[in-house]
């Protein structure tokens, strides 16, 4: 079957499609672009600032190359030949392609310093880690506009690095920030160069990074997840950088099936996954620890607590490769959480502007010109026309895995989503298969949420759906056009959390004893995919003590515009209802609009 391409429509795509034409189109276009113009020579070989400006160029030649392909947009297309054929200008004949002057860069071994708290060398660059950006970039390029060129620049970078951790004698916990992590992610690029080239030296390079950063006692990535740490104690518990390396860890046991890789990747996912997402699928930190940036103590909570755009990219792009892997429903679904919640919840109308933080409880903030996460969300954005459908090598497996109106075309197959999902939960699939026939198995993805759904193929019931699972139609025959219908029950539901502190001590005996020290619970509301929130609470309050809520009734969606999510009533009987809108709208998009997920609940209630 030849290579499938889908179409996104609905929230997805509508915000696609504002990040093709606003960020991605806008931000940089040539080689005058600010975040391109600190390539240039006479630029680099002053610059002995330490920071990660770098970055932005590989994540947008990897979010513009997938935006303009998907498209066929000629002009953005333009903009990202001229960029790319620039960046390949300047690189420095034995393969540096950073922003920093010789005394920085990644090939100059590291002064020793006393190890910090977020474990910063002594001189800080971000030159591995842009470089690892600018190797994804430009494969990306490649792969879907190919040019020798492009890859020869990338395998460059790839062999710089190599020998600078072999021949050169560095050691790249010395060239990152967080004891390491900052750095280590180049095993993410090192593997896709193995991907891209099958040439061996890549893994090795990536195998030399594990084995760095495992010796590396204040990291020791895999020897301490497969010992059960949690992610708030790795290194120090980064959130970005740390799923990122696990993205990294994924895609290795892809290449080499070596299993302590994917014990370490299943064993932080699962914690991360039970610990430390907001109930919009972002990760989050910035309750009583080091950095807003790092994952909160296991058990803490508040509402005030942040996240940061770039882990959710991080997060969706791990979940991506574990349902390459696996096929299993549960990554689906959270990468649909994450795009439908925080990813939306943080994006502008424009497309332009995004949020570099949201909070479950706070103001909607957008950031400024050069902020990581402005890139990091459109990289996100464009992840998800790789993940709404799955068909196998062989063309006889299709998944759906995301639902919203849109198309995927296989070959001579074509099934056509029509849906207004994620306002409702009626979904139907329209087949098109050619006269002579395909033959393939259907699978559709049952939200865990979507209790007593049904589903249907011309007309005739199918066996019921088991929610987390995928519903699976054998492998048959498809001839002409068929009708799949699904009816996933959305019915608004509330979440409670108990934040509890326990503190421990010991007695005069030697014995343990506990003492709980904070009891506080709160309330929230979802239906379907979709986390909602209020706004100030009767115009200036930015919290409010509830019941439990006597009833949640839908209201009315948006009289204008195609969002058809409806409004949810909180029904509490002793004060006017307080009504609820989808997270990602609440407070109508605006920057400085308050969003409040979570009430606290009365104590009688809890």
């Amino acid at each position: 079957m030849s290579i499938a391409r889908t179409q996104l429509g609905g929230l997805l795509g509508d915000a696609m499609e504002a990040s093709r034409r606003g960020r991605l189109f806008h931000f940089i276009q040539d080689e005058h672009s600010p975040a391109i113009a600190v390539f240039a020579p006479q630029h680099r070989e002053q610059n002995l600032e330490g920071d990660w400006y770098g970055e932005h160029a590989g994540k947008w030649l990897y979010a513009g190359a997938r935006a303009a392909a998907r498209s066929d947009d000629a002009a953005l297309l333009a903009h990202i030949r001229r960029v790319a054929d620039y960046l390949c200008d300047v690189q420095l004949p034995d393969g540096y392609l950073g922003t920093y002057a010789a005394p920085r860069r990644l090939m100059v071994r590291q002064p020793p310093k006393p190890v910090s708290w977020n474990g910063e060398p002594s001189l800080r660059t971000w030159d591995i880690w842009t470089h690892s950006y600018l190797v994804l970039g430009l494969l990306e390029a490649h792969r879907h506009f190919p040019n020798e060129r492009w890859l020869a620049a990338a395998r460059r970078i790839g062999d710089l690095c190599l020998a600078a951790l072999t021949d050169g004698g560095i050691d790249i916990n010395e060239l990152g920030n967080h004891h390491g992590m900052s750095a280590t992610v180049l095993m993410d690029p090192a593997v896709e160069l193995y991907f891209a080239t099958g040439e061996a030296r890549y893994l090795d390079l990536a195998r030399r990074i594990v084995a760095q950063a495992d010796a590396n006692p204040q990291l020791a990535l895999v020897t301490r997840a497969r010992a059960g740490a949690d992610a708030a104690d790795i290194a120090t518990g980064k959130a970005y950088q740390l799923i990122w390396n696990l993205v990294g860890l994924a895609k290795l046991y892809r290449a080499t099936g070596d299993e302590a890789c994917r014990d370490a990747v299943d064993k932080l996912w699962h914690g991360i996954r039970e610990r430390h997402l907001t109930l919009g699928g972002g990760p989050w930190g910035g309750v009583a620890h080091r950095s807003r940036e790092v994952f909160n103590a296991p058990g803490a909570f508040s509402p005030q607590g942040y996240v940061e755009t770039c882990s959710t990219l991080a997060w969706m792009q791990l979940n991506r490769e574990l349902l390459r892997l696996t096929g299993d429903a549960v990554y689906a679904e959270e990468i649909e959480r994450s795009a439908y919640n925080d990813l939306l919840g943080a994006i502008a109308p424009d497309g332009e502007d995004w949020c570099y933080y949201s909070f479950p409880n706070g103001r909607r903030v957008h950031t400024t010109y050069w902020r990581c996460c402005k890139s990091s969300g459109a990289m996100a954005l464009e992840e998800l026309a790789g993940v709404a459908y799955g068909v196998s090598d062989a063309g006889d497996v299709i998944s759906v895995n995301l639902y919203g109106p849109g198309s995927l075309t296989a070959g001579k197959v074509r099934i056509d989503q029509q849906t207004d999902y994620p306002a409702s939960g009626q979904v139907l699939l329209r087949i098109s298969a050619p006269d002579e026939g395909a033959r393939f198995a259907l699978r559709l993805r049952i939200p865990s949420w979507a209790q007593g759904a049904t589903a249907s193929l011309d007309g005739e019931a199918l066996p019921t759906p088991q929610p987390g699972r995928y519903a699976e139609i054998a492998s048959r025959p498809w001839r002409g056009e068929h009708l799949v219908r699904l009816q996933l029950p959305m019915a608004p539901r509330l979440h409670q959390r108990v934040n509890e502190n326990i503190q421990e001590s010991r007695a005069p005996d030697g014995s343990p004893v506990a003492q709980q020290v904070l009891h506080h619970a709160y309330v929230a509301v979802t239906r379907g995919p979709l986390v909602y929130a209020t706004g100030l609470i009767d115009g200036f309050k930015t919290e409010e003590t509830v019941r439990l809520p006597q009833a949640l009734r839908e209201a009315a969606p948006p009289a204008d515009g195609e969002d058809r999510a409806p409004a949810i009533d909180m029904v509490l009987g002793y004060r006017p209802d307080l009504r609820f809108q989808p997270y990602y709208r609440a407070g109508g998009r605006r920057d400085g609009a308050w969003r409040l997920t979570w009430l606290s609940l009365a104590p009688e209630a809890s």
